[in-house]
């Protein structure tokens, strides 16, 4: 089992940067791969970016590939998403999500979800 906390949302002006975190707990959480997503009013959640959870392969949507950065620190059980270069358009709610197999991409092949954390870009 595993239960994922994110936070570091807020409101920023356009261009600024803001970094989210997502803690995990469970022990088996160096056994999963994550994912960022969001969700937007009115439209379904979309990829952001994932980690494998072994070597350091990293994947980005190409609407925020340059701009965003995923990460994570194995010993404080926390996957991090560096948000640089914000657009009114990156505005969602944004939510990390743990899997253990499937697409990197699908939602539907995340097992465990946060509560997802706001982020607001003003223009």
């Amino acid at each position: 089992q595993v239960q994922l906390v994110e936070s570091g949302g807020g409101l920023v002006q356009a261009g600024g940067s803001l970094r989210l975190s997502c803690a995990a707990s469970g022990r088996t959480f160096s056994s999963y791969a994550m994912g960022w997503f969001r969700q937007a009013p009115g439209k379904e959640r979309e990829f952001v970016a994932a980690s494998r959870w072994t070597g350091g392969s990293t994947y980005y949507a190409d609407s925020v590939k340059g701009r965003f950065t995923i990460s994570r620190d194995y010993a404080k059980n926390t996957v991090y998403l560096q948000m640089n270069s914000l657009k009114p358009e990156d505005t969602a709610v944004y939510y990390c999500a743990a899997r253990k197999g499937g697409s990197y991409y699908s939602t539907i092949a995340y097992d465990y979800w946060g509560q997802g954390t706001q982020v607001t870009v003003s223009s």
